[in-house]
C-alpha cells in the first residue's frame, strides 16, 4: 500500500468500525454459536461490505454504509418479526432436527441436515457422550449445536433423585478487587463501607489495599483472599 492512501483507508478503517458498531447494538448481542443460517448471511454481507468500503478507495464512503445501515435494518426488524411469529420464525431461523429417537438413528433425517456419521461421533464425545449406545435422544438444533438426553441409567445423579436436602445457592458478590472497594456490590448486599472495614480490621487486616479479593454472599459470609507479597499462594480467611 503506498504511503499517501494510509490516511484514506485509516479514515475508512474507522468510519467502517463505528458503522458496525451502531449495527451490532441495533441488531443486538449474540454468540458465533448463536447464529440461525440468516444471522449468519447477514453477518458475511456486512462484513463484505465494511472491507470493500474500507479498502476500495474507488468507491464512495457513503455507498458502504449505507449498506451496511440496510442490512442491519433488516437483521432488526427480521429478529423483531420472528418473536411475535412462530412461522417467520422457522422460516428465517430453521426448526430443531431429531437424530436419535429412542436409541435409533434416523438416517433419513442426517441426510437431510447433510450431517454424516464422523460429525455426530465428533458431537457426541465433545458433549461426554464416547458411547453413543447411551443416547436415547439427540436433536440437531437450529444453530447447528447437537443436544443430547442419556438413558435414565446414565444420567447424572442430582440431590432430588438421591432423596437429599438441597442447599439453596446464595447471590455472591465481590465487595474487594485488587484492594479497591466496590461500592455498589456491597450496598447491593445491604452492608456498608465501615461494616467490612471493621470485618477487616477483625482479621488482623489493617487496611484494604492488602486484600487481592473479598467475596460476599447474602448470609453475610465474607471470604477474604489475601495475597502475599507475590500474591501466589492464597491466604483465605472466612
Amino acid at each position: 500500500m503506498q504511503l499517501a492512501n494510509f490516511f484514506p483507508v485509516l479514515y475508512r478503517a474507522l468510519i467502517s468500525l463505528a458503522t458496525l458498531f451502531i449495527v451490532t447494538k441495533i441488531v443486538g448481542k449474540k454468540q458465533v454459536s448463536e447464529f440461525s443460517l440468516f444471522d449468519y448471511v447477514i453477518g458475511i454481507s456486512i462484513g463484505n461490505f465494511a472491507a470493500e468500503m474500507t479498502i476500495n478507495l474507488d468507491s464512495p464512503e457513503l455507498d458502504g454504509i449505507l449498506a451496511v445501515l440496510i442490512f442491519g435494518v433488516v437483521a432488526y426488524f427480521v429478529s423483531y418479526l420472528t418473536l411475535h411469529s412462530i412461522f417467520l420464525r422457522r422460516f428465517f431461523m430453521g426448526t430443531p432436527t431429531m437424530i436419535i429417537q429412542d436409541g435409533k438413528l434416523l438416517r433419513k433425517n442426517m441426510k437431510k441436515s447433510r450431517l454424516d456419521m464422523n460429525n455426530l461421533l465428533e458431537e457426541a464425545r465433545i458433549k461426554g457422550y464416547f458411547d453413543i449406545s447411551k443416547i436415547q435422544y439427540g436433536v440437531l438444533e437450529a444453530n447447528g449445536e447437537m443436544s443430547f438426553l442419556p438413558y435414565a441409567e446414565y444420567q447424572p445423579l442430582t440431590p432430588k433423585v438421591m432423596n437429599q436436602k438441597v442447599i439453596k445457592e446464595c447471590l455472591i458478590g465481590n465487595v474487594i478487587i485488587d484492594g479497591k472497594l466496590m461500592s455498589d456490590n456491597l450496598k447491593l448486599l445491604g452492608k456498608d463501607e465501615k461494616w467490612l472495614l471493621k470485618q477487616l480490621k477483625d482479621k488482623g487486616i489493617k487496611k484494604q489495599k492488602e486484600v487481592l479479593l473479598a467475596t460476599l454472599d447474602e448470609t453475610g459470609k465474607l471470604v477474604i483472599f489475601r495475597g502475599n507479597d507475590d500474591i501466589v499462594p492464597l491466604n483465605v480467611l472466612e
